[in-house]
């Protein structure tokens, strides 16, 4: 049991010193920040206008539409490179399963394009 606790000692020093400069960040943040707020400060910076409107309010399904898109499109390029590689090893089976999954992304890209999501007004 020793020798078990002394192979997990290297992680335990390096989440403790991980664990151990995180506070110390965070908490330097604190002790060496200057807090001076002013309106400027404190104005909307991120869209450069005030809130007009409640932040629970529907948005447009192109908004979805796109996030699936993006979905699509970056799912097909992170699984297709690894499994052209290792098609040889994969066979029939691994050959069948990726015709399955990029036939599921061609029916959510044939969607998003008959709701519009591609077409911007």
């Amino acid at each position: 049991m020793t020798e078990l606790l002394q192979d997990y000692l290297p992680i335990v020093i390096f989440m403790g010193i991980c664990i151990g400069l995180g506070i110390a960040l965070m908490a330097s943040a604190f002790v060496i920040a200057i807090r001076r707020p002013d309106p400027e400060k404190m104005s909307a910076y991120e869209c450069g206008f005030d809130a007009f409107d409640d932040a629970r309010m529907k948005f447009d399904i192109r908004f979805y539409l796109v996030a699936i898109l993006f979905i699509i499109f970056d799912l097909e390029v992170a699984f297709l490179f690894p499994w052209a590689i290792s098609l040889k090893e994969v066979g029939v089976f691994g050959f069948w399963s990726m015709m399955i999954f990029l036939a599921i992304l061609t029916i959510g890209f044939v969607y998003e394009w008959r709701k519009g999501a591609l077409e911007w007004d």
